[in-house]
């Protein structure tokens, strides 16, 4: 959401940020960029669509302008004014062409086997779709990666559904044009340890962790960093988490340490300081 407060398209009829899975919400950053949730790729969501003909739903829309009047004469006026950016969101995406974009029908069949039938394959083909329709910020998640017991088996699984959704997703970005515009994160919130505990499973691991970066103007083919034989410490080139963030927002074109005003007044910092890595741009 911070990504999206700096850089969405106001003029979008799209949300400014999705989620395809449940995620967290925009907080003070307010309802112009909460994520709206998708939990069935591929299909309009059900809540999306105009319930009634385009007249009738203006004649409504008309209606609730007047009680929202009324309500702000009475003192009400903050209330008044989230209440009306939430409905004048909601009924822009509603009566949008662009809601199309949430759509399967119209994507060959060759193309929805490519990226897998999984809910992080048709995740990701719904994300490229998104993205082709302008929407900035874009977050897929992928559950199931807690593997505390049965890592092997699970993480086998789990790895079938990724590779060709994440090889699919990238070969589609770049072959529209859209992958050097397109920052691509592929991250979880912890590594896991390289020890097995006694139920077949990796146990959290903070100590050391992987991310992936592609286009975005990320140099491809690099390496950065190394952890000991094992796989349990960092013993080059470490890369924090403020780090990681600092140079994501560097790559967006944002100043990392830009700060955003809470509604109290309180300036609130887009990362959590950090440093921005120059050795992972390309160029």
């Amino acid at each position: 959401s911070a990504v999206a407060h700096q850089i969405a398209d106001p003029e979008n009829d799209l949300p400014a940020v999705v989620s395809i899975g449940p995620t967290q919400g925009a907080g003070f950053l307010g309802v112009d960029f909460e994520p709206f949730v998708v939990n069935n790729p591929g299909q309009l969501p059900s809540n999306v669509g105009a319930p009634v003909a385009d007249t009738r739903m203006n004649r409504r829309l008309g209606l609730l302008g007047q009680l929202e009047g009324e309500f702000r004469e009475r003192g009400a006026e903050v209330g008044v004014e989230n209440h009306r950016q939430l409905y004048d969101k909601a009924s822009k995406l509603v009566l949008s062409p662009e809601t199309k974009a949430f759509d399967f029908k119209d994507e060959p069949a060759a193309v929805q086997t490519r990226y897998g039938d999984s809910q992080f394959g048709r995740g990701c083909l719904l994300a490229r779709r998104l993205v082709e329709h302008g929407v900035s910020y874009i977050e897929v998640r992928s559950n199931g990666w807690d593997t505390h017991q049965d890592n092997f088996t699970r993480s086998r699984k789990l790895m079938a559904d990724l590779d060709p959704a994440m090889a699919s997703l990238l070969r589609d970005l770049a072959e529209r044009e859209l992958l050097d515009t397109t920052l691509v994160l592929w991250i979880g919130d912890f590594g896991r340890s390289p020890r097995i505990n006694g139920r077949e499973g990796r146990d959290h691991h903070p100590k050391a962790q992987s991310a992936v970066l592609a286009g975005g103007g990320i140099r491809g083919g690099l390496v950065h960093g190394a952890t000991d034989a094992r796989g349990e410490t960092v013993v080059q080139d470490p890369l924090s988490v403020p780090d990681l963030f600092a140079t994501v927002a560097w790559q967006l074109g944002l100043d990392p340490s830009k700060t955003v005003d809470t509604p109290a007044g309180r300036p609130i910092a887009i990362t959590d300081g950090g440093s921005a890595r120059a050795v992972l741009r390309a160029g």
